[in-house]
């Protein structure tokens, strides 16, 4: 997904630049700038290369190209013009998204650029075409209005994309940071929040003053469920009764505590841990034109803060192995 919206947006950028290069072919045209003219031609034929490299996913040899020859013909464009018209600055505003192009190489497990030496190159451009244009007329003489139309439009422009790809970073990390965490606190096969992240939730609740209550739960005869129909059905039953807990529980903390079990982070009553049970208990679970009926023991324990926190989860799981030897599918509290 990540490599298929790069390339729609690299497409896109492509095309608006090979639009840039045709209305800037007219402009110099109007300027009689022979040379810049000229230099159109391979310009937009780079970019019209740019769409195939794009099609064939050949994004590393497109940037090295691009970047290349877009900071020689702004370069060029400064030289031939003069420092007024402000093409120089799009040089420097190649250097943040050479840092872009990095992280997004890293993003898609691609052969980065080496983004210090593509910005030492880019700087070297800078310097030369700028200094060039403060000691030395333009090539081409134009109107003074026309050059600060253009210093304007430059400007608007550059900080339109520094802008751009910075709001794109910040928001490409903070998407892989929601992914790690997601990661790093979901549990693979149910989704649910895992013992880890359930852990930190707990210590918060222990420490808050309004009352709550924990729930234990495990799935009744889960073994005999896997030897009879095979894991992967065991697993779809875990699957189907942790969204079942997921929607029954809405305004609950529900985790995937180990294997079969579950531990649920709910109010200090337990009729909504009942109402899941009852939930499970009428579930039908099909899987391969079978039909597998599942109940479930849970054991609920309010907060009692003359419990230490371990000794209020041991609490909840005595309680539950209390019901399994009593008979299962029951709440014991």
């Amino acid at each position: 997904m990540v490599q298929k919206e790069i390339r729609k947006l690299t497409l896109a950028i492509n095309a608006t630049i090979l639009i840039m290069v045709f209305a800037l072919l007219g402009f110099f045209m109007m300027c009689r700038a022979r040379f810049l003219i000229w230099f159109s031609i391979p310009t937009a034929a780079v970019y019209i290369i740019g769409f195939i490299l794009i099609s064939k996913n050949k994004l590393n040899i497109y940037v090295r190209m691009v970047y290349g020859w877009l900071t020689l013909y702004m370069s060029i464009a400064t030289v031939c013009l003069g420092y007024g018209f402000g093409f120089h600055f799009y040089s420097m505003s190649m250097i943040p998204i050479i840092f872009y192009t990095e992280y997004m190489a890293f993003r898609l497990n691609t052969k980065s650029i080496n983004t210090a030496i593509y910005s030492a190159m880019v700087i070297v451009a800078y310097l030369a075409s700028t200094g060039y244009s403060v000691y030395a007329k333009p090539v081409y003489e134009t109107d003074l209005r026309i050059a600060g139309a253009f210093w304007v439009f430059n400007s608007l422009a550059v900080l339109g994309l520094v802008i751009f790809y910075s709001r794109l970073m910040i928001n490409m990390i903070t998407d892989s940071e929601k992914e790690l965490s997601e990661r790093a606190n979901k549990d693979r096969l149910t989704h649910l929040y895992n013992r880890h992240y359930m852990m930190e939730r707990l210590k918060e609740a222990y420490e808050d003053d309004k009352p709550c209550g924990i729930a234990m739960i495990d799935i009744d005869n889960f073994k005999s469920i896997n030897d009879r129909y095979g894991h992967s059905a065991g697993d779809e039953v875990l699957r189907r009764v942790a969204k079942t807990i997921e929607n029954t529980c809405k305004d609950s903390v529900v985790s995937r505590w180990g294997g079969e079990e579950f531990l649920i982070l709910t109010g200090d009553d337990s009729g909504l841990i009942e109402k899941l049970r009852k939930a499970v208990e009428d579930l039908t679970i099909e899987f391969e034109n079978k039909e597998i009926k599942v109940t479930l023991t849970a054991g609920f324990e309010p907060k009692n803060k003359e419990l230490t926190l371990d000794k209020w989860i041991v609490s909840a799981d005595e309680k539950l192995y209390r019901g399994k030897n009593s008979g299962k599918n029951r709440v014991v509290t």
